[in-house]
């Protein structure tokens, strides 16, 4: 994949009522797009994720792999308020030449997608053959398959939501008072929070797989400890692990626009809203997620036209949309097959 870097040199003016006077993007892209980008596959990554998709969606995205830069061209973006080259809370902010830290406007899921559009009509780029993401990327493809109907051919989102629940919403709050417990917050450094951040980490990791999941991989084979268990070094290695590729601020500002995301806030409702997407759409659910519930795939399902739905079975819970790769992709090749299939009837 390639690095590239994109500024937008003007205000950007966001939902909320604040605004960036500039912003800059970073995005990777793999292989050669066509003329009439027949061939281009758009990614949006998850809340703590970057625009290397071939590192953490392999097995999906690769030289084997049912998308790859033999035959497509792929892009992601980092998104605003990451960690990534992209402007966030630790990006310089032109107007004080200082990092913008606790400063850092309040985004949401809909300012993210507005910074994809200008990129996109920057790059020349007509026509999105697939759009593609899941959990916080799902509701950017969604929101942005809302705002532009006709731009994607084909529309795939997994173990995602319609409007950011109010159980999920409750996570993200726990996750960010635990943030808050930490006496740095707030500090002018990127290092701010670090130690909240870790524990916010382990709050979240108990939404990210489940009961059984735990059961499975960290239950201690030996009876006779009474501490040092299995699954409470397992939290703090997954609090580590963040700490070390992310910071405080990214993660309570990208947190806070996953809260946003509700698809009928100043439209019609919710159902018309979904109604308005134009895409071939596959919606994927993971019969043991717990914090983006099959439930909610199953109602953007009733509500979009022209839709297929797929559960993949997973020991995983919500992880296991990035973990069961050769699920999602043999759950995605029949997608396209059953579109063939309708074409050639639609043809006779």
């Amino acid at each position: 994949m390639q690095e590239h870097s994109f500024t937008y040199n003007n205000q950007y003016d966001l939902e909320l009522g604040e605004s960036l006077p500039e912003f800059t993007l970073n995005y990777f892209t793999a292989g050669k797009m066509k003329k009439d980008f027949s061939n281009v596959v758009w990614v949006c990554h998850a809340l703590t994720g970057n625009a290397e998709v071939f590192d953490w969606w392999n097995g999906l995205f690769g030289n084997d792999c049912i998308f790859n830069e033999k035959d497509h061209f792929i892009i992601c973006v980092n998104v605003l308020g990451s960690c990534y080259g992209s402007t966030g809370p630790t990006s310089v902010n032109p107007a004080t030449n200082k990092p913008y830290y606790k400063d850092f406007p309040n985004i949401t899921i809909r300012d993210i997608v507005g910074s994809l559009e200008i990129l996109r009509n920057h790059l020349g780029i007509d026509k999105i053959n697939t759009l593609i993401g899941g959990s916080l990327g799902g509701q950017q493809a969604l929101e942005w398959a809302v705002q532009q109907p006709k731009l994607m051919d084909n529309l795939i989102i997994c173990a995602t939501n319609a409007r950011h629940s109010a159980w999920g919403i409750a996570f993200n709050e726990a996750q960010r008072m635990a943030i808050e417990a930490d006496p740095t917050w707030g500090d002018n450094d990127e290092n701010a929070g670090i130690n909240g951040l870790k524990a916010a980490r382990a709050v979240a990791m108990l939404s990210y797989r489940n009961y059984s999941t735990y059961e499975a991989t960290q239950t201690d084979k030996d009876d006779n400890i009474t501490d040092n268990y299995r699954a409470s070094t397992y939290q703090q290695y997954q609090g580590d692990k963040l700490t070390k590729r992310f910071n405080a601020y990214s993660y309570w500002t990208l947190s806070k626009a996953m809260d946003s995301h509700n698809m009928g806030r100043n439209r019609k409702s919710l159902e018309e809203a979904l109604q308005s997407i134009e895409a071939y759409t596959q919606v994927i659910g993971i019969t043991s997620d717990v914090l983006f519930p099959v439930s909610e795939q199953r109602y953007i399902t009733q509500h979009i036209p022209n839709v297929t739905y797929e559960e993949i079975t997973s020991l995983y819970g919500h992880d296991g949309f990035l973990v069961e790769t050769h699920k999602i992709a043999g759950a995605i090749s029949s997608f396209f097959k059953q579109k063939s299939k309708k074409r050639i009837l639609l043809s006779n």
